[in-house]
C-alpha cells in the first residue's frame, strides 16, 4: 500500500477560494484504494464553515520550534467522503477571517504549517512515501525535507511532487525575513535554490528541492518554460527536464452531472437536449432578459480580472450586441472596474445583458445548464476549470488558445464536422469576436452541426477517474526511481 499525503492551504469541503480547493478535494477519491492510501493536510481556518468544525475530532498538541521562537500545533483529524483529512490548529496564524491575508504574514504562516506538516507525521503514525505538496503555500515542505530534517531516519526516504495552480503566484519575500523565520543558512537562499531576483521565492524553492514538479495541463507545463508564460522563473522550469509533467485537472461527475444535478430545473442528457432549452427560457425569465429561446445565451462565470479576459470583453461587447442575436449573462466578483463595467452594460442593454455580481455554485449551475455557449478569453489560463463544468452540460465553450484550454477544447472544423468548441489564438478583441460571430451563425444556421458539438462535448471524459490514472502513473515513477 502507497502512502501519499496531500499538504495544501485549502480543500473542499472545509475551505475554499478557486480551483485549487477542488482540485485537491477531489483528486484523492478516485485513486485505486487498494494500492494507495491518500491523505490530505491542511490548516485549521477559524472561517471554515462551523458545521464542519463540529464534526472535527481533536487529537494532540505539541509545539515545535520556528527558529529562535516556539509555537503551539493543535491537531485535528475528520474523515470526508472515504477521505481522513488531518488540520493543523494554531490561532496565532489561522484566526483571520479569510484563509490568505498580506504577503508578510502568509509567508510567516505558510511557513509555519509547511513544518508542522514534517513534524506532525511521526504523532500520527502516518509516513508517507510521497508529500505531494500545493502552490507556493506548501514549497517549504521540499526544502525543509532536504535540509532541516535530511538526517532524520524518519524522513530519509520521503519523496516529494510539487504541484503548481498558477505559476503568478509565487510566495516572494526579502530573505532576511524568510531566513529568520526558517533558520535555514545562507546556502539556501542563492540563485540555484530559493533566490529570485533579491528575494526569497517559497514557489520556486518548492520546484528546486523537490522529486518532479507537475502542473495543471500539458500546454501549460510547455508554456511556463517559455520566457512569456514562466513569470521569471522559466529558466528554473527548463531545468526540471522530464521532472516536469502537465496533468489536466478534472470534475466530479458526481457532481456536474446534467442528468441528476439537483441545482437545475430540468436535468437533461444526450438523449433529452430540448429539456437544455426550458432551463434557458426559465433563467431568461428570472433574470430579466428577453425570452426567446432563439437568441444565442453566452455564460461567462469566472472571477473578474484582467487574466480571465475582460478587458478584451469590454472592448468588443457593444459591436457584439448590436450586430448579433445574442445574450450575455455574467457570474461573479472581482475587480471594481469590471463589476462596474458589467453593471453599466446591464443598464445599456436591458433585455440582452444580466451581470450577477457574486458567486453561488447553484447558480452556477444554471448559468451552465441555461446557455448556449461559454465564452472564456483567458490572458493565461494554467488548465481552467469552467470550460469543463459548460462541456458537461452540453454548453459549447468560446476560449482563447492558451494553457489547458488547448487541452480540452478542440475547435470546430465545418468540413470534417469535428471539434468541440470555438477558439481563438491571439489576446486581441478582434480575434474574440471572430469566434463568437462565428459561433453565433452555426447556432443559428447549422443546427445539426450545432447539436453534434454538444453531444461531442457531453460525452468527452474529463473524470478525475482518468487523471488519477496520469497522477498513479507518475507516482509509480517516482517510487521506482529510487
Amino acid at each position: 500500500m502507497n502512502k501519499i499525503l496531500f499538504a495544501t492551504s485549502e480543500a473542499v469541503p472545509y475551505i475554499k477560494t478557486g480551483g485549487l480547493a477542488d482540485v485537491v478535494g477531489s483528486l484523492p477519491r478516485f485513486f485505486d484504494k487498494k494500492h494507495y492510501d491518500v491523505r490530505i493536510i491542511l490548516p485549521k481556518y477559524r472561517c471554515m464553515d462551523e458545521k464542519f468544525n463540529q464534526d472535527l475530532e481533536f487529537m494532540f498538541n505539541f509545539y515545535i520550534d520556528l527558529n529562535w521562537r516556539t509555537q503551539y500545533v493543535g491537531v485535528f483529524k475528520a474523515e470526508y467522503s472515504g477521505i481522513t483529512y488531518y488540520f493543523i490548529d494554531n490561532e496565532y496564524y489561522f484566526n483571520g477571517d479569510k484563509p490568505y491575508n498580506m504577503l508578510h504574514e502568509d509567508v510567516e504562516k505558510f511557513t509555519f504549517f509547511s513544518q508542522a506538516v514534517l513534524e506532525v507525521l511521526p504523532h500520527i503514525g502516518f509516513c508517507p512515501e510521497i508529500i505531494h505538496c500545493n502552490d507556493w503555500q506548501t514549497g517549504m515542505i521540499p526544502v525543509f525535507l532536504r535540509t532541516k530534517f535530511s538526517n532524520d531516519e524518519f524522513y530519509k526516504n520521503i519523496k516529494t511532487i510539487f504541484t503548481i495552480h498558477n505559476l503568478k503566484f509565487q510566495g516572494r519575500y526579502d530573505i532576511e525575513t524568510v531566513q529568520d523565520i526558517t533558520g535555514l543558512p545562507d546556502d539556501v537562499f542563492t540563485d540555484t535554490k530559493m533566490e529570485s531576483y533579491g528575494k526569497a521565492n517559497l514557489l520556486k524553492g518548492g520546484s528546486v528541492y523537490s522529486n518532479y514538479v507537475t502542473t495543471v495541463s500539458p500546454t501549460y507545463a510547455k508554456d511556463i518554460c517559455t520566457p512569456e508564460g514562466g513569470v521569471g522563473l522559466d529558466g528554473v522550469m527548463l531545468a526540471k527536464g522530464d521532472h516536469l509533467v502537465g496533468i489536466v485537472n478534472g470534475l466530479d461527475y458526481n457532481v456536474y452531472n446534467s442528468k441528476e444535478d439537483k441545482s437545475i430545473n430540468y436535468t437533461f442528457d444526450v438523449d433529452s437536449l430540448e429539456e437544455k432549452v426550458k432551463n434557458k427560457l426559465l433563467l431568461q425569465r428570472q433574470l430579466g432578459l428577453e425570452e426567446r429561446k432563439e437568441a444565442f445565451m453566452v455564460a461567462v462565470v469566472s472571477r473578474m480580472t484582467d487574466q480571465k479576459g475582460f478587458d478584451i470583453i469590454d472592448y468588443g461587447l457593444d459591436e457584439l450586441i448590436n450586430s448579433l442575436d445574442i445574450q450575455f449573462v455574467f457570474l461573479g466578483t472581482g475587480e471594481k472596474r469590471y463589476e462596474d463595467m458589467l453593471r453599466y452594460y446591464q443598464g445599456k442593454y436591458p433585455g440582452k445583458v444580466c451581470a450577477y455580481i457574486g458567486y453561488s455554485e447553484s447558480i452556477a449551475h444554471k448559468f451552465f445548464a441555461a446557455a448556449d455557449a461559454f465564452l472564456m478569453p483567458s490572458l493565461f489560463e494554467p488548465c481552467g476549470l469552467s470550460q469543463i463544468m459548460a462541456m458537461r452540460y452540453g454548453t459549447v465553450p468560446i476560449v482563447r488558445e492558451t494553457g489547458g484550454l488547448v487541452d480540452t477544447v478542440e475547435p470546430f472544423n465545418e468540413y470534417e464536422n469535428k471539434g468541440t468548441g470555438f477558439t481563438f489564438a491571439n489576446y486581441s478583441p478582434f480575434e474574440l469576436m471572430d469566434a463568437v460571430r462565428y459561433a453565433e451563425e452555426v447556432y443559428h444556421n447549422r443546427k445539426e452541426q450545432w447539436k453534434d458539438i454538444m453531444i461531442r462535448d457531453m460525452e468527452k471524459d474529463f473524470s478525475w477517474t482518468s487523471s488519477a490514472k496520469e497522477y498513479e502513473k507518475l507516482y509509480n515513477r517516482l517510487l521506482n526511481l529510487y
